[in-house]
């Protein structure tokens, strides 16, 4: 199988590891995790997965506490009672070091934070991405997503892998994590968040449409954003004059999840789908996400109740930023985008489509496709 290096992802994490005695590598099961691991050189290495070496944490500080050098623990959120020994352990052993992957967030996140605060740096990892795989097999990456077993070249068809994923998500994962919702509620849940994909969340139309309350639809998904599998993309008010919109959008993370989900197995369903532009605004907002090297909690949407809106904005060096979305051979200016321009005082406004040719529509607004974005983002 060919193997694909994730250079950017090892020098980020190779920096936390310099200023840190704790890394987290946190991202959905399946998209690397461990594989990058292996990377570093550890002197031990335990999967909490392996029955035998879930054992032996039986009297982990009898296992851990005379150990030196790199110590990697795989699937952390099964032992979250570790983190208070590791923060001991650190402070007392200059010499250990630990790297800790882990595939549920929010718990995880409250849980070493505040054991381990000022000793842990996180990273998050998401399947390939376009600096991984190149900027030339877009369309594959679109299509497959960036889970490494769907994209990559084997046996198994792609879309086949990427069902029995969601097949094992559902009945193995999830209960894993203490969640005890059945199977098939959950996927019920999941495939109807599909429709959504791209949308603004209207929790009491969810409601209504899958018979349950507004507290249980944002239960279930917060469990699907915790586990890395859909994005919660707040909205930004920067102006209490102006009616906004206050609920966020939702997206699925990953293209070929979503696909798989809309039984979209190659190019051409795709290309005919009337989901293509919902998909491709998923996949290219991911991509732009990435690029920037931003957490959930430093990107935002914008959008007012008299139409205008921006898809992707962010602040950085003092200054605001922006991104628009679209499927289209030739992109033109709009007036949402004059408007966002004044009303959010963009530095400068991208247009991501999937054309090769980048222009400008006014001095503050250009086209680009996702190689070129990652050329002039230099100068954010």
């Amino acid at each position: 199988m060919i193997k694909i290096k994730r250079v950017r992802d090892l020098k980020d994490i190779k920096a936390l590891m310099a200023s840190f005695p704790v890394t987290a590598i946190l991202g959905p099961r399946q998209c690397g995790k461990t594989t990058l691991a292996k990377e570093l050189a550890a002197d031990y290495q335990f999967d909490l997965e392996n029955p035998r070496d879930l054992a032996s944490f039986d009297n982990p500080q009898l296992l851990l506490g005379d150990l030196k050098g790199l110590i990697i623990i795989d699937e952390i959120q099964r032992k979250p009672e570790l983190f208070p020994l590791i923060r001991y352990l650190v402070d007392n052993n200059p010499k250990q070091k630990y790297i800790i992957l882990g595939s549920a967030a929010p718990e995880l996140l409250r849980q070493s934070s505040e054991s381990l605060a000022g000793r842990i740096g996180y990273h998050e990892l998401a399947g390939f991405n376009l600096a991984d795989v190149g900027a030339g097999k877009y369309k594959e990456l679109w299509l497959k997503g960036g889970f490494p077993l769907a994209y990559l070249p084997r046996n198994v068809k792609s879309l086949l892998w990427r069902e029995n994923y969601i097949t094992s998500f559902l009945e193995k994962d999830i209960p894993q994590l203490g969640i005890n919702i059945p199977a098939n509620t959950l996927r019920k849940f999941w495939l109807m968040l599909s429709d959504y994909h791209g949308q603004v969340i209207n929790y009491s139309e969810l409601g209504r449409a899958f018979g349950i309350s507004d507290t249980t639809v944002k239960k279930y998904i917060d469990i699907l954003s915790g586990t890395f599998m859909v994005r919660i993309l707040l909205p930004w008010h920067n102006d209490i004059n102006k009616r906004l919109v206050k609920n966020p959008k939702i997206y699925l993370r990953d293209s070929g999840i979503y696909h798989a989900l809309l039984t979209l197995g190659n190019w051409d369903e795709l290309s005919i789908s009337t989901k293509l532009g919902a998909s491709w605004e998923g996949f290219a907002l991911e991509q732009i996400i990435e690029a920037l090297k931003k957490r959930n909690a430093e990107v935002f949407f914008w959008k007012t109740h008299s139409g205008a809106e921006l898809d992707l904005f962010w602040q950085d060096k003092g200054k605001n930023w922006g991104v628009e979305f679209k499927y289209s051979d030739a992109p033109t200016a709009t007036k949402s985008m004059h408007v966002a321009l004044a009303d959010l005082n963009l530095e400068h406004l991208w247009v991501i489509y999937p054309g090769k040719e980048e222009y400008r529509l006014t001095p503050k607004i250009t086209v680009t496709n996702l190689a070129g974005f990652a050329k002039v983002k230099k100068i954010i």
